[in-house]
Order: C-alpha cells, then sequence, then structure tokens
C-alpha cells in the first residue's frame, strides 16, 4: 500500500482525510476501531486558546497539595513512581523560565494552524454543524486564585487570544445555577466545542472514507523498515507492507517508536469522566474548574463532567472512585445538577513532558512519520497534525516550524 496509519484516533484519521485528498493510497489500521478509545470520550473542546504548556499553568506548584489527596486532580500510585520519575524530571525541567517563551511560541503556532485547518476539514466533510461557538468560561474561588491566573493570561494576550475578566454578576449572566463560592471568572469567546466527538470522528472517517480510504482491524505488535518499504507484522499473524507509515496510535506510539531507534519519553495521563443525560443541567458553554482539575461540558449526547491526572501506566485497572469524586464536586458546585444515572469512562492522553506533541520523521527511516503526544490537546491539534503529517509525506513545506515538535528533540 502506499499509506499505512496506526491509529483510528481523532489524530489518525485526520491525516487519512488530508492524506486522501492529496491523492494518496490511505489505509488506516486500528485494533478496536474509529475512535472507539480516548478519541470518543474526551471533553470535546476545540481549546485554541489553551497555548500555555502545562508545565507553566501551575502543576509543579501545585503538586505537593494535589498529592495528597488521593482523589484529587492529579494521583500517582506509589508503585508507579519509580517508573515515573524521569518523566517527572524532564517536566520539572520544562518549567524552567529559559524555556518558557520557546514552548509557548510554538504551541501557538500549532494553535494558530489548528484553528484554520478545522475550518477547512469541517468544511471538507460537511461536520461543520457539530461545531459549537458558546465560548468557555474558567471560575475561581478566591481572588487570590484569580490573581495568579494573571500571568498566563498576560501570556495569551501576546499571541491575540481574547478574553474577559468577570466579578460575580458576569458570572451569573453568562451561567446561572452556580454556586456562590465563585467570586471571579474568565471568559474566552473563541473557545469551542463540538457536539459529541466519537460522532464527529465517525462523521469525518465516512468523508475519508468515501475518498478512497481503506480501514483494517488488526493489532500491531511490530513495525520492520525494509528498505523502502515498511513491514507491518499484525498480532494475528499477518505482515501488512507500506511504503510509507505513520504511527498515531495516541499512549502506544511510543512502543511502536522503539522498532526504529526513537525512545521518546511518553507517559499516560489517565483521565476519567461521567456523562449525564442532557437534562441534567441547564448549562450554557464549558465550565472549567483549573484548582480542581476538571470540566464540564454540554454534548448533544449529555453533560460531561471529566479530567484530572493519574499517572498510572497502561495496565493498572481504572479507578472510578476518580470520576465520582470530580462528579460529586460538581454537584457542590452545580447545585440542582441530576447526577443519577451517569455513564463512567476512562481514557489515556499520550503525554510528553514538554507538553508539545511530536510531529515528524523517524531516525532511521524517513518514510515512517510520526504524530503523537498531544496530551490534553488531541482534539484540538488534530486538524493541524493531518495537514502537518500530508506534507511530510508528500514532501511538501509545512506551514509552520517543525524543530520545536521533533522526534529527536529529547
Amino acid at each position: 500500500m502506499d499509506v499505512a496509519i496506526i491509529g483510528g484516533g481523532i489524530v489518525g484519521i485526520c491525516a487519512a482525510n488530508y492524506l486522501c485528498h492529496a491523492g494518496r493510497d490511505v489505509l488506516v489500521i486500528d485494533r478496536s476501531g474509529i475512535c472507539e478509545e480516548t478519541s470518543s470520550g474526551n471533553a470535546a473542546a476545540l481549546a485554541f486558546s489553551d497555548v500555555l504548556p502545562l508545565a507553566q499553568k501551575g502543576m509543579i506548584r501545585n503538586l505537593p497539595r494535589w498529592l495528597r489527596d488521593p482523589l484529587g486532580p492529579l494521583s500517582i500510585p506509589p508503585s508507579y513512581f519509580p517508573t515515573l520519575l524521569p518523566w517527572l524530571l524532564r517536566f520539572a525541567s520544562a518549567s524552567r523560565p529559559s524555556r518558557y517563551d520557546a514552548a509557548l511560541a510554538a504551541q501557538a503556532s500549532l494553535m494558530k494552524l489548528a484553528e484554520a485547518e478545522w475550518s477547512s476539514l469541517m468544511d471538507r466533510t460537511g461536520t461543520g454543524t457539530m461545531l459549537r461557538a458558546d465560548g468557555s468560561l474558567e471560575l475561581y474561588e478566591s481572588d487570590a486564585e484569580f490573581q495568579s491566573s494573571l500571568p498566563g493570561w498576560s501570556a495569551r494576550e501576546r499571541f491575540g487570544i481574547d478574553f474577559r475578566h468577570l466579578d460575580s454578576e458576569g458570572i451569573a449572566e453568562l451561567q446561572p445555577g452556580l454556586s456562590r463560592q465563585f467570586v471571579r471568572g474568565t471568559f474566552v469567546p473563541g473557545w469551542k466545542t463540538v457536539a459529541d466527538p466519537k460522532r464527529l470522528g465517525e462523521a469525518i472517517w465516512t468523508a475519508t472514507e468515501a475518498r478512497g480510504a481503506g480501514f483494517r482491524k488488526g493489532d500491531v505488535a511490530l513495525i520492520v523498515p525494509t528498505g523502502d518499504r515498511i513491514a507491518i507484522q499484525l498480532r494475528e499473524g499477518r505482515t501488512l507492507l507500506a511504503r510509507n507509515l505513520v504511527i498515531a496510535a495516541g499512549a502506544w506510539s511510543h512502543l511502536l517508536a522503539r522498532s526504529t531507534g526513537d525512545k521518546i519519553p511518553l507517559e499516560t495521563e489517565r483521565g476519567y469522566n461521567t456523562t449525564l443525560s442532557a437534562g441534567a443541567f441547564d448549562l450554557r458553554r464549558q465550565l472549567i474548574f483549573s484548582a480542581h482539575g476538571f470540566v464540564v461540558t454540554p454534548l448533544a449526547t449529555g453533560i460531561r463532567v471529566g479530567g484530572a491526572v493519574e499517572f498510572a501506566g497502561l495496565r493498572r485497572p481504572p479507578d472510578f472512585r476518580r470520576a465520582k469524586a470530580m462528579l460529586a464536586k460538581a454537584a457542590r458546585f452545580m447545585p440542582g445538577l441530576e447526577t443519577q444515572g451517569g455513564r463512567e469512562w476512562m481514557g489515556f492522553r499520550p503525554s510528553l513532558p514538554d507538553s508539545l506533541p511530536v510531529i515528524g520523521r523517524a531516525r532511521k527511516a524517513g518514510n515512517i512519520v510520526y504524530a503523537f503526544g498531544h496530551g490534553h490537546l488531541g482534539l484540538t491539534q488534530a486538524a493541524a497534525t493531518g495537514r502537518l503529517i500530508c506534507d511530510l509525506v508528500s514532501g511538501e513545506s509545512p506551514p509552520i516550524e517543525l524543530s520545536p515538535f521533533s522526534p529527536q528533540r529529547f
């Protein structure tokens, strides 16, 4: 085949769409299906204003306090800490002021491209009706918490991101029914959400399939570059050959990258959510409770309460007490929220210590391209990544500088 893509999540299918429109013959390989795993249960945000690297968003400062609460915004099981330690050291290094401006500029450039490419992709696939431009509302429980957020908003302002700070009356106007404990807020009008991330992914795939893309269900065990071809070995016993390969397998991608000689420090941020019925609350837009590490999103299919971070790898069983803890907080913050009958879920965010994804060629094989490590921003950056992957495979010059996203930067 011409181009094989390992990964049927939102990044993989966006890459497939761009490649098909460039006239390439594309096969997507995934062990589950199209948008069946992490891409099905995310917070549904197109968070183009979320340009701050995670290391600069207060995580280092709040880490000791959060870790004291096993069901708080961040959790690390003690048995997993030795495995995670090298990643944490890299994460701490990424928080240095000397690295801040470069990471911020790289993320902002990718976000600007993402906004333009999502507009183009939605027009091309007829999915624009799934876009909601209601903005987001970030909430603060004290003036001190609000003041600590201001440097981040000043950084966003440098890149032309529009926002408006609110008092309690302004909050009530944008979202009635919240607890009075929230004294300040910030409204971001350019923040967007989608009606349902799984439905969006399926609709994009339908349009991509109509352009000739194929799908193969299979679990990839190993990739072996052989001259100008790549052998893709499936656990089921079959071997496929491709002239070009895109690895977009989310939290499992770094395991495949080892086959090509690239050791990439990817870790898994496990996220939890509960999706309630659509009538559970009169929710006007996405609410962000940043001090508690979760958001609440209105979907066409319900109200989703989710977020938080659990570093526990790929094999540990889910701990749905974390989903229940967020739901209990949401009920306090949103009096009248009907919490019965929700559907719990856990997914894997593929995260790199500097909060930037890997987009680039493998060290030892120029016909293998990586597209993973987007962390909390996979949906947001998927269209931009698809465009960049298409340019790399086709030998075109990309519209932004790709060196900050190089697989070899580590």
